[in-house]
């Protein structure tokens, strides 16, 4: 297990979950108080190497033992977005890219792009991913690819 205080200032006090600030003064106890996710190291072989997270209490506790859910930002224009979490998740088993969403124009594509591997680098510490944007049919897609 990890320092909190660690974890924390390596994820820049944002919860991994729902993207928002974790207050370090908070009490441990409270709803947005500061935690680190162990949703890795359950699903984790024995042995590997397990990267925690930073995500408030509540956060943390809500979401129990299913997958989380990651939310792409309402500020982006994005079409049929693919689950930010379970393509991650494909994408570090199996490698290979994954469109994840399209977007109207080529400026919106960037900023989904630039959004989305900010989000990444606290989702998937440790992973490196890179973004392609294509055109295609009027409209631009955006895909996903873990940079090895």
């Amino acid at each position: 297990m990890s320092d909190l205080n660690e974890v924390g200032e390596r994820d820049n006090w944002i919860c991994w979950l729902c993207d928002t600030p974790v207050d370090p003064d908070g009490s441990v106890n409270s709803d947005l108080g500061p935690s680190t996710d162990s949703y890795a190291a359950a699903k984790a072989k024995k042995g590997a190497d397990v990267v925690e997270r930073l995500a408030h209490r509540q956060c943390n506790t809500m979401r129990g033992k299913i997958a989380p859910v990651v939310p792409w930002s309402k500020d982006l224009f994005v079409v049929d977005p693919s689950p930010i979490f379970e393509s991650v998740e494909r994408l570090k088993a199996k490698g290979g890219r994954e469109i994840v969403a399209r977007c109207p124009d080529e400026n919106d594509a960037n900023q989904a792009a630039e959004w989305l591997l900010g989000r990444l680098s606290r989702l998937a510490p440790g992973s490196k991913f890179a973004t392609e944007i294509k055109p295609g049919g009027g409209q631009f897609m955006l895909a996903l690819r873990l940079d090895r």
